[in-house]
């Protein structure tokens, strides 16, 4: 399955609306996105209403992204996190290190 990125900037803030499967196939095309847009964003917001599954590649996309976001004093936050992607979250400990709404 295809991943569709929805993006609305305001200011230095951007929010992305993933809808679809973040996987091996699809991982790079987010991360193509996220690493052109984090140099000018201050806040991330990854919105998981339509995603229905996130693979390990998916994480990596996504802890690297936060690792960015930090070093440069920037926030990220997941939103609508599905009970599944929640659960792998809860298990991998990433629920510690990700700001889960």
């Amino acid at each position: 399955m295809a991943l569709n990125l929805t993006t609305k900037k305001e200011g230095s803030a951007l929010a992305v609306a993933l809808e679809g499967e973040l996987n091996t196939t699809t991982a790079p095309e987010l991360k193509d996105l996220l690493d052109k847009s984090i140099p000018e964003t201050d806040a991330l917001t990854l919105d998981f209403a339509g995603c229905d599954f996130v693979s390990s590649a998916g994480l990596r996309v996504l802890l690297n992204t936060y690792k960015s976001m930090k070093a440069k004093k920037g926030s990220m936050e997941l939103t609508s996190v599905g009970p599944s992607f929640k659960e792998v979250l809860n298990i991998t400990g990433l629920d510690a290190v990700f700001d889960v709404k």
